[in-house]
């Protein structure tokens, strides 16, 4: 596949997100959602947390996208017993010759799948998100800039299973998305069944994709329009999750301690211009809004006891702003 250059048509990009996904489809069963989001934190340039119980696919669908992908790629299996230079780097010294040499750390490649996230300890999620909002690292008095593209795929287990450390509210905002990864269907896990019967030859990957490819895509979806009205929805549903703007619907005063920051709305902006450009289209409606506003504010907003006590979920506060917040009508496309 060649470089999409300014100007070629939309339409080439969707082809593009297609294939990557059908590769990804030749191992896994289901989880579309979870496959377009990876794709959509890609081409936004954001980080992703994706969240579910042991035996999903979390880990397999990382590494899938990783093979279909030419480039750089880095699995860090996070444990209890981690230290921060074994996920950046460390300063070694050399005794014969007096000198000190840069070990990097795994972190240091173009994709990065940060396995169980939840299961070291602060000091190293603080290192890791660290360098996810610097975009560099420092080791020994030398700053090194991360290779481009850069982006962490972190996987987590529910903060219920033991030996696990939830991350703080301040660090997990550093991800453009939580995914919430469910059970598959009965009739999704009866094809998992059917192809780990014996006897079947793995599918290979193929790589349809390079890094070239990908930063011409990104550079395609910042010139995705996005109509003023638009922009005020994106503001009004990030309003709506904050105490103090005074905005809240019915049914959301007292559930929420904390809103979300400036941050999501800038994502969500983003991540509604990912969504409109793999449909192929050059404008941003309120669909592709709502289509990732859960997955962008889940892990921004905080729940207060009352709502906690109650049994009120992120997801239930967020889809009732969503039914209180009027979808609006906007022009089909950018004006000439």
């Amino acid at each position: 596949m060649s470089v999409v250059t300014e100007g070629q048509n939309t339409d080439q990009f969707k082809d593009f997100g297609v294939k990557l996904i059908n590769e990804v489809n030749k191992i896994l069963v289901g989880q579309e959602t979870m496959i377009n989001r990876l794709l959509t934190g890609m081409l936004a340039g954001g980080h992703v947390l994706i969240e579910g119980m042991p035996g999903l696919a979390k880990t397999t669908a990382v590494k899938v996208l990783a093979e279909a992908i030419d480039t750089g790629f880095s699995r860090i299996q996070f444990t209890p017993d981690m230290l921060p230079a074994d996920v950046i780097g460390t300063e070694i010294f050399n005794p014969k010759e007096a000198t000190y040499s840069i070990k990097k750390g795994p972190i240091f490649s173009n994709l990065v799948l940060a396995d169980e996230i939840n299961r070291a300890p602060a000091k190293v999620q603080a290192a890791l998100l660290e360098t996810m909002q610097e975009r560099q690292v420092t080791i020994g008095g030398q700053t090194y800039k991360m290779d481009q593209p850069f982006m962490v795929l972190a996987t987590q287990n529910p903060i219920e299973q033991e030996g696990t450390y939830p991350l703080p509210e301040a660090q997990i905002d550093r991800f453009m998305l939580k995914i919430k990864v469910g059970y598959p269907s009965k009739d999704e896990e009866r094809k998992i069944l059917d192809r780990m019967a014996g006897g079947q030859t793995e599918p290979v990957i193929n790589k349809v994709t390079s890094p070239e490819e990908i930063f011409a895509a990104q550079q395609m979806v910042d010139q995705v329009f996005v109509d003023d009205k638009v922009r005020n929805y994106i503001v009004d549903v990030v309003q709506a999750t904050r105490v103090e703007s005074g905005d809240n619907p019915a049914g959301v005063e007292g559930m929420i301690e904390h809103g979300a920051s400036p941050r999501a709305s800038i994502y969500l902006m983003q991540g509604a211009k990912v969504h409109a450009f793999l449909q192929g289209r050059n404008y941003v409606t309120p669909h592709d809004v709502k289509t990732l506003v859960p997955d962008v504010l889940r892990h921004r907003i905080m729940l207060s006891y009352e709502a906690e006590a109650e049994g009120k979920s992120p997801e239930g506060i967020i889809q009732t702003i969503l039914d209180f917040i009027q979808t609006i009508l906007v022009p089909a496309a950018p004006p000439p």
